[in-house]
């Protein structure tokens, strides 16, 4: 179809016009402040090394050297459902997006329609028919056009900021979406290792119970042939039962760390993956780099989720102060007019036309400006959403280095004290056998040696935990990473 002059000189002005509008958004900096400039180091805190490897790039399966944790997070990636509905958001507001991001271009449509129309009692009332028409003939008119309808010329950049916001909105999911994938990959870490910890102190409770059982056996001996008193049977039985209860107790939270675990992987774990126990605590990097620079917590995908949705709302200012000036839209149509189906296409039936339509708020109750200041609220906000979002990271990487930097002085004391507790044990009970100490000294010495074995657990548990958060909380686990030989 021929295209005048005139109609693509009305399109040059069109898209000119759209180019050429003005932003009346706020011009974003991104907020300073809100932390100090500075981690925490010194006294409390771990030294670290000025050339220390960023942890954010160091992948989970480096991280995590134990090959069934690293098979179990794997499953997790794979089946969480956390996971899935994060992906899932993600690609909706993608295509939301891409929705809005539609509204700066016009919409072209192809239109072709016939009309006809019969004149004949009108025209013999006027006598002033002839042809087809004074004859009862029937008019027929044939029109193809191509056109677009009321096209908003985006002037003030109202368009363009709805377009910026559901952009930023969308980056806020992705970050969203890896946030979610870091701590699915820390909870299940810390739950398996978790498990491993209870299946530990399981087995040590099973123990004291076995050994709880051969003193009270040993104290109803005695006092079957009259050597100690009831008294001294009742406390041998008080430190049996307590154990009893312990198993049971232990019994049920290894069940329950079992399917916490299933939960998180969001598929049954098959036996050969799980932990048998902690030992020594080997299932991840013996130690970690932490940078001194705060600004590393800017990276972290909770923060910059924060940060792209507020500058969405950012955006959002900018469309709603648009919103109160004029509107101009534009209708416009190019195509060829015929009264015969085969003279529809030849030369000299061009016909256009063009629709400009300008709209000014005069007096709308006050709903633009009371827009504009609900805006202007959800911006402010926004803004306080990413320094206290800011403000926790700090937190959390400031309390896991206060941590970290204490731990293995905590564990060396506790080592200590186990080694100290079931020596003192060994001895009271051969002190009580040859009569120099009381059945109440051995008692005591053997419920100090069983807390002492727990704690000490308890604190390999402690140190794994720690190393796990850390790696969380500067932005670890995202990358899967090179796979380095499983360790044995």
């Amino acid at each position: 179809m021929k295209v005048t002059l005139k109609a693509r000189t009305i399109t040059a002005v069109m898209l000119v016009a759209t180019l050429a509008g003005c932003n009346m958004a706020p011009r974003y900096i991104r907020p300073a402040g809100a932390v100090p400039a500075a981690l925490p180091e010194g006294g409390t805190y771990p030294e670290v090394p000025v050339d220390s490897r960023e942890i954010a790039g160091i992948g989970w399966r480096e991280f995590f050297v134990d090959e069934r944790l690293r098979s179990v997070i794997a499953l997790g990636l794979e089946n969480n459902r956390d996971l899935r509905v994060a992906a899932a958001n993600v690609a909706r507001l993608r295509a939301q997006y891409r929705v809005q991001r539609a509204d700066l271009f016009p919409t072209v449509d192809a239109t072709a329609r016939a009309t006809y129309a019969n004149s004949q009692g009108l025209a013999a009332r006027s006598g002033t028919g002839t042809g087809a028409e004074a004859s009862g003939g029937t008019t027929e008119i044939y029109r193809a056009d191509i056109g677009v309808s009321a096209f908003e010329i985006d002037l003030w950049g109202k368009i363009r900021n709805l377009n910026e916001a559901a952009l930023q909105t969308y980056f806020a999911s992705e970050e969203a979406q890896k946030a979610t994938q870091i701590s699915l990959v820390a909870e299940i870490a810390t739950t398996w290792l978790t498990l491993a910890a209870d299946r530990d102190m399981l087995a040590i409770a099973r123990d004291t119970l076995e050994s709880y059982g051969r003193t009270r056996e040993l104290t109803e001996a005695q006092f079957r042939i009259g050597t100690v008193s009831e008294l001294e049977v009742r406390q041998a039985d008080t430190n049996y039962q307590a154990a009893r209860n312990d198993v049971a107790a232990l019994e049920a939270q290894v069940a329950q760390d079992r399917n916490a675990l299933d939960l998180l992987a969001g598929t049954p774990v098959s036996d050969d993956l799980l932990p048998s126990g902690l030992g020594e605590g080997d299932a991840t990097l013996s130690d970690l780099p932490a940078g001194v620079d705060s600004a590393v917590l800017l990276q972290r995908p909770d923060v910059l989720e924060a940060e792209h949705l507020l500058m969405a709302e950012n955006a959002n200012i900018g469309a709603a102060r648009a919103a109160l000036f004029p509107t101009i839209s534009l209708t416009a149509s190019f195509g060829t007019i015929s009264s015969g189906l085969s003279g529809l296409f030849k030369s000299g039936t061009d016909a256009w036309s063009v629709s400009p339509e300008a709209t000014v708020p005069i007096f709308n109750f006050g709903r633009g400006s009371a827009n504009l200041a609900a805006v202007k609220a959800g911006q402010k906000a926004a803004l306080a959403t990413y320094e206290k979002t800011l403000q926790t990271a700090f937190r959390e990487v400031a309390d896991a280095l206060a941590t970290r930097g204490t731990i293995d002085e905590r564990l060396s004391a506790l080592s200590a004290r186990a080694e100290s507790a079931s020596v003192a044990a060994r001895l009271s009970d051969a002190r009580y056998k040859a009569g120099i100490d009381s059945f109440l000294t051995l008692l005591d010495s053997q419920r100090t040696a069983y807390a002492a074995r727990m704690e000490i657990t308890n604190g390999r548990l402690n140190r794994a935990a720690n190393l796990v958060t850390i790696y969380r909380v500067f932005g670890g686990g995202m990358e899967s990473g090179s796979v380095p030989p499983a360790s044995k």
